[in-house]
């Protein structure tokens, strides 16, 4: 691609780093092809998901995707629409030794805790990640650097049980618009972690109020 339009935003040979997408779903879908429009050409996609009827309003899988694993699909598409080849993976990520940006799209908090855990925490490794999280009409983004000790403090205070989640009704539970919200931000951070710009720790946007907080 041709990324004439955006050379004094951001350079492609800023954005070698291997980007690792762990969960191709609301968040996943929509960040991979964001992240790929971008220029980053390292991506890896995690998932053992296949896409089913209800995932296609939602996240950015095609009705004749439906059956078919996540990454497969996913990578099908960012490959038609940016070139792009991502590496894929029909699995969840356990204690890999994973070297780059690590970005959570999981949907459920033991997963989210587990990745942390096995994976990131402590890592000198993964200089940066992204832990998104949606609901409804807000986006929650944090940006973490895994083997900074104030850093992990923060992060692990966010790190509460699946029984604590505010539950959702299932029909208000996720919109497409939020997802895109959301890959805007991730795309931004790895934009800004790319050019050595300050990041935010926290960004909340909320969608229903137009109103966004980052800290």
């Amino acid at each position: 691609m041709e990324f004439l339009r955006q050379l004094d935003l951001v350079r492609p040979e800023a954005l070698e780093t291997p980007v690792h997408l762990v969960g191709c779903g609301g968040i996943g879908s929509f960040a991979a092809l964001a992240l790929g429009k971008l220029g980053c050409t390292h991506l890896h996609l995690y998932d053992d998901d296949r896409v089913e009827e209800h995932n296609v309003p939602n996240q950015l899988f095609r009705v004749s995707d439906v059956g078919r694993p996540k990454v497969e699909a996913l990578a099908e598409i960012l490959l038609a629409l940016t070139g792009t080849r991502p590496y894929t993976y029909l699995r969840r990520v356990e204690s890999d030794r994973l070297q780059g940006i690590v970005i959570s799209g999981v949907d459920r908090m033991l997963t989210r805790k587990t990745l942390w855990q096995k994976t990131v925490r402590h890592r000198a490794g993964i200089p940066l990640y992204l832990d998104g999280r949606l609901g409804a009409e807000v986006c929650r983004l944090y940006g973490i650097r895994p083997a900074d000790p104030d850093d992990v403090r923060v992060y692990e205070r966010t790190l509460y049980d699946d029984g604590e989640t505010l539950p959702l009704p299932c029909t208000a539970s996720a919109i497409i618009y939020t997802g895109f919200a959301m890959a805007s931000l991730v795309a931004d951070q790895v934009k800004k972690f790319a050019n050595g710009e300050t990041l935010a720790r926290e960004i909340l946007y909320d969608l229903k109020t137009l109103t966004l907080v980052a800290s």
